[in-house]
């Protein structure tokens, strides 16, 4: 078996034991129960279809258990390419105290106007070398970054803030500090600090326009920006990201299919074998 195909069986592992725990506990654990939903909620019991609380009861049972979803599929990717990864790693170094001075002074023009001046737009290069280039007495710095990867295969280090495919304004501040702080740290902690989205809902990366992200990073140029194929083949090799569309596709066919036969009780669509993610 090559490395390919364990790094697909292994998403196909976390995927498929993740799921099989949602429909255990809709189906049997926590079912939605129409007579329970009835006597509780009468009104909306009179006025809207039982089929509608029916899937609110499934989502909120399925999101929880999907919140990290990213983080232990990549954890999965990581160990077979890389031999190492670790999530929610915490890092310890020291950074100059003009360079995390730096750090709050490119954080705080890139989120107001200064007066009289026009808004600052996001370089990642020009402020890093900023950054960099401040120095200063040691000041004492932990960060905890989402993934990290020792690589047994390059020698190198690298951190990964991931987040969803629209994060919000406030969560992708917090990841840009945290790498400006990772790569400013001496003696040196890490390689590489990316800002990583696991899918682009837009496709192409020229054509990525959710504004939140786009206030910190120039989501189109930055080298600290991965999105979809970006980071899956990094952290897994090339070829990585069209078996995670393959194995997410051919998965979400069979549980959809039993999700709609089994907890909706009705047959699915015609349509139901057409590719979701692409």
């Amino acid at each position: 078996m090559n490395k390919q195909q364990r790094v697909s069986n292994a998403i196909k592992a976390v995927v498929t034991n993740m799921m099989d725990r949602v429909m255990n506990r809709v189906l049997i654990d926590d079912p939605f129960l129409k007579d329970v939903h009835h006597s509780t909620k009468p009104l909306y019991a009179a006025l809207v279809p039982d089929e509608i609380f029916k899937g609110s009861h499934f989502e909120r049972r399925f999101v929880t258990p999907f919140g990290n979803v990213w983080e232990k599929l990549a954890h999965v990717v990581a160990i077979e390419a890389h031999g190492n990864c670790t999530n929610g790693h915490i890092i310890q170094g020291t950074v100059g105290n003009e360079s995390l001075r730096r750090i709050q002074e490119v954080l705080n023009k890139l989120e107001h106007n200064t007066a009289g001046a026009k808004k600052e737009k996001p370089n990642w290069d020009s402020e890093l070398k900023y950054i960099l280039d401040g120095g200063g007495e040691k000041i004492p710095v932990t960060v905890n970054c989402d993934v990290f990867i020792n690589s047994k295969t390059t020698g190198k280090r690298y951190a990964f803030e991931l987040k969803g495919p629209l994060p919000n304004s406030d969560q992708t501040k917090v990841s840009k500090e945290k790498m400006f702080k990772l790569l400013a740290m001496k003696p040196t902690q890490v390689d590489f600090a990316y800002y990583a989205l696991p899918y682009n809902p837009y496709g192409k990366r020229q054509d990525y326009c959710w504004a939140f992200p786009m206030r910190w990073f120039d989501m189109q140029n930055d080298s600290s920006v991965l999105m979809g194929g970006e980071f899956w083949d990094l952290i897994g090799g090339k070829g990585t990201y069209e078996n995670f569309i393959k194995e997410i596709n051919a998965l979400g066919k069979e549980y959809r299919e039993r999700i709609y036969r089994e907890y909706l009780e009705i047959e699915p669509p015609k349509n139901l074998g057409e590719p979701v993610l692409k």
